[in-house]
């Protein structure tokens, strides 16, 4: 059996499961963790707990640590960001007559990457 956490991204998004390493973080705090895509901002909503239903914890990303009341304040900066670039994007498919439909803005939580 394996330690886990389980965290989500965004709200009612799928959970993602992360080995603590070591770190107790209960429900409802937020974490910075290791991503495919580099250092990320989650909720933790499932605390560090011992698991033998997932098969391959030895490839699970580390929780690096708890996140600082600057980081949360940070992944707030980056929501409304998102928000304003979902406008701009709009704006330039209709200006383009683009046939798509954009569906979400996402920034990385270093700001490094609009997805």
């Amino acid at each position: 059996m394996s330690k886990i956490i389980g965290i989500q991204f965004q709200k009612n998004g799928k959970v993602y499961y992360f080995d603590p390493n070591g770190i107790e973080a209960e429900a409802g705090c937020f974490v910075i963790v290791d991503t495919a895509r580099g250092l990320d901002l989650g909720e933790v909503v499932l605390a560090p707990r011992e698991m033998s239903e997932i098969p391959d914890t030895e490839s699970l990303k580390q929780v690096i640590r708890i996140a600082t009341e600057q980081d949360i304040q940070h992944g707030r900066e980056n929501r409304i960001k998102e928000k304003e670039a979902f406008t701009i994007c709009q704006k330039k498919i209709f200006e383009h007559k683009l046939e798509m439909k954009l569906v979400s803005v996402e920034y990385s939580f270093d700001g490094s990457k609009i997805l």
